[in-house]
């Protein structure tokens, strides 16, 4: 995670970010951020999680949404690149944190794109545990050309999703797969393509399709881990659903990031995630460290 001690709407890459609408209440929005965020980290904390810090940096207000800073799975970080030159400076940045990161032994590898190819991290690149492969959102920030290098990469299957609904630009948005096998999603983030390619590897009863009610309350960018999801917010429908499959939903509000588009899941990046072979072999403790 980055606290977001520089975070703020200084300009607009997706339909939710409004700098006028920011400035208007800046101050005041500026300390509902903070306010927020230690919401969500405490909440991490008291539900089990390991949390590790980037430094925040002037000039890159939106270095708190670590999710998009690597693809990560056994312990090799695969490092991202950014669409909009708005966010390429944090490309050192992020990179110098895992170089950190591996130095202490929680990475093992570093990795780089090849040239030309964009992949916004685990923004667009979700792993299914369940499932064993990666769920890749593409045509806002990220290249379907990225499906290839991530599957070479970790040696794992990956799905890539055609987005069509601005509002939901990356997969975490819209798209959320949960550590029973069901998948939480929003049908109209997705183009025909894209909902044909999760119905062919997800079963009707593991689809819980939210309603734009919840999709607007960013419900599917949630944390889940063991038998709890974090959340900003949800509909009392959603959270029955999913009390039904065994879950606990906590709700930490996170409306001042949602104004930037993102939510629990954009401001937390897990490097944890195991491949069934590497799970068998890791010690349990480890397997489950969570570190953002």
């Amino acid at each position: 995670m980055c606290r977001p001690r520089h975070f703020a709407v200084t300009y607009s890459i997706n339909p939710w970010m409004d700098p006028a609408a920011w400035r208007e209440s800046g101050d005041m929005l500026r300390a509902t951020a903070v306010q927020q965020w230690h919401g969500l980290f405490r909440a991490l904390g008291g539900n089990g999680a390991s949390v590790e810090l980037i430094e925040p940096k002037e000039g890159l207000p939106d270095l708190v949404f670590t999710a998009n800073s690597a693809v990560v799975l056994d312990g090799r970080a695969l490092l991202a690149r950014f669409r909009h030159p708005q966010r390429q400076g944090e490309e050192p940045v992020f990179a110098g944190a895992f170089h950190v990161l591996r130095k202490r032994g929680l990475i093992s590898e570093i990795l780089t794109l090849p040239p030309g190819v964009t992949l916004e991290g685990a923004g667009d690149c979700l792993w299914d545990a369940r499932r064993r492969l990666f769920w890749m959102g593409c045509g806002f920030r990220s290249g379907v050309e990225a499906r290839d290098v991530v599957a070479a990469q970790f040696g794992v299957p990956c799905v890539a999703l055609p987005l069509c609904d601005p509002a939901f630009y990356h997969l975490d948005t819209c798209f959320s797969p949960l550590p029973c096998g069901a998948v939480m999603y929003y049908p109209a983030a997705f183009t025909t393509e894209g909902l044909a390619l999760i119905h062919a590897r997800v079963a009707p009863e593991q689809r819980i399709a939210i309603t734009p009610e919840d999709a607007a309350r960013f419900a599917a960018n949630a944390v889940s881990f063991g038998s709890t999801i974090l959340l900003s917010n949800c509909s009392e429908m959603l959270r029955a659903l999913l009390n039904e499959r065994g879950y606990t939903v906590v709700e930490t509000p996170l409306t001042a990031f949602q104004r930037g588009g993102g939510s629990a899941c954009c401001l937390t990046l897990a490097l944890g995630h195991r491949s069934a072979a590497v799970t068998a072999a890791v010690p349990a403790a480890k397997a489950v460290r969570r570190a953002h």
